[in-house]
């Protein structure tokens, strides 16, 4: 979500907040997964971050919330396709380093692969964005790519 606030956001300005959005966006999935994203955005609106709040709340589009701000829209459309595109890195010998928007694209039609992702969510993030979704993907992996190492994306043979 950092380098998406560069991309889609006001860069600089956006960063620590994009930022702060993408780690907490699931912060209560794992517990409280019932309960998931109440706890979070309760939170986060007690620390006085409202933005931040409401762009938790929309991400994932089937709870209804509206998307207000670029960054409302960044996290719905980082969100599932970041952690397909890992998926992706996962089974490819050289990881993230040869991964192209078309190998992506190939995979999001095969149901079967990483099956529990939901395409829907990754078609209609990139719409709301206003993005081509190949261009959206080679931004991921290429911002994804510094971070190869300590996300086991760079491939059995690195």
């Amino acid at each position: 979500m950092r380098a998406a606030a560069s991309r889609y956001g006001d860069g600089d300005g956006d960063i620590e907040r994009w930022g702060i959005a993408g780690m907490l966006h699931d912060a209560d999935y794992e517990k409280w997964p019932e309960d998931h994203p109440a706890r979070v955005v309760a939170w986060v609106r007690e620390q006085g971050e409202d933005e931040i709040a409401h762009a938790i709340s929309a991400h994932y589009t089937k709870w209804g919330v509206a998307y207000e701000s670029e960054l409302d829209k960044a996290l719905l459309a980082c969100d599932e396709l970041t952690g397909f595109i890992v998926a992706c890195c996962l089974i490819r010998p050289e990881g993230v380093t040869t991964l192209t928007a078309k190998s992506v694209v190939k995979k999001l039609k095969d149901k079967r692969f990483a099956a529990s992702v939901e395409r829907d969510e990754v078609y209609t993030g990139a719409e709301k964005l206003g993005v081509d979704l190949a261009e959206h993907i080679t931004f991921l992996i290429h911002a994804l790519v510094p971070h190869a190492e300590e996300l086991h994306i760079q491939g059995r043979g690195a």
